[in-house]
């Protein structure tokens, strides 16, 4: 079997693709890939179909070895050195492994968040329809881990890269992070000066307490209408949430859910962080300044 064998697995390396979108009815989250425009520069440097699952890493890279054969691979993302036996190889580009070499994926220069696809996909067991590794659920494959084995699919029809690719286009990390809002119908919970002189005018900053579940803020609490921070007020039944809803619990401090969030929750969301803008979440470490502007 033609596969790629975890030599490091680094700090969190997990398997994303899409996602599984469609099943929140039944409680299960979307989760996928947290940049998904990284992710799917990486599958079109190969020439996979959109749907290819790929290694997410988180902050430390990753370190393969190729097995049973060649495969190709490339890297995107968060940028950093990419190695193959030692030797400097290509970042945002396909790279050729020979059976029995290692690929050594770096940590990230600036963001947080790489990919490492190979041509063919990884083609572990799907889980309702997806590879992807869901932390807060816990389907999918598990965490990388040393020694685990990872089959590649067979290479698609389309050539590598899809003519018109180009890796090192990608735009990097932002400096600052701007989160165009559109308010909810749960914004009036919070009193108005709370939302519009801090929410969308302050600067915060990101807890090293995120994670795939949620971009976490430190800065100005948002002050419950009718009383402090703890007004006591009770909260909400558990409501359905989307991608980029930014929830805000009893501290006051916003949390902007990403791809692994729950499906449910009992506290308000002020508004809804525009899709667009998510991918650039997924590439804030700890102390990144955010900012939230009114969309």
């Amino acid at each position: 079997m033609r596969g790629l064998e975890v030599v490091r697995a680094g700090a969190l390396t997990t398997v994303q693709d899409l996602g599984r979108p469609g099943y929140a009815h039944l409680g299960v989250p979307r989760s996928g890939a947290l940049d998904r425009g990284a992710r799917g520069l990486a599958n079109r440097l190969l020439g996979n179909p959109p749907g290819a699952a790929v290694l997410e890493t988180t902050l430390d890279g990753v370190g393969l070895r190729a097995v049973g054969g060649a495969v190709t691979v490339a890297v995107t993302g968060a940028p950093c050195a990419v190695r193959v036996c030692g030797r400097p190889a290509a970042w945002g580009a396909p790279v050729l492994l020979r059976a029995g070499e290692e690929l050594e994926v770096g940590r990230a220069e600036s963001g947080v968040r790489g990919y490492v696809a190979v041509r063919g996909g990884f083609a572990v067991e799907p889980v309702l329809g997806s590879r992807s590794t869901d932390l807060l659920s816990g389907l999918g494959p598990p965490v990388l881990a040393a020694g685990a084995l990872l089959p590649v699919g067979a290479p698609g029809p389309d050539p590598d890269p899809v003519a018109g690719v180009d890796g090192l286009a990608a735009p990097g990390p932002p400096s600052e992070l701007v989160l165009p809002l559109r308010l909810g119908p749960r914004a009036d919970w919070f009193t108005a000066e709370s939302v519009t002189g801090r929410l969308l005018r302050a600067t915060y900053r990101v807890s090293a307490a995120s994670n795939r579940i949620g971009l976490r803020m430190e800065g100005p609490g948002l002050v419950r209408a009718g009383g402090g921070v703890h007004s006591g007020r009770r909260e909400l039944p558990s409501e359905g949430m989307v991608l980029g809803a930014v929830q805000v619990p009893p501290d006051g401090q916003p949390v902007v859910f990403l791809a692994d969030h729950p499906v449910t929750g009992g506290y308000p969301v002020v508004g809804v962080v525009v899709g667009s803008a998510l991918d650039a979440a997924a590439q804030v470490g700890p102390g990144g300044a955010v900012r939230f502007v009114r969309r």
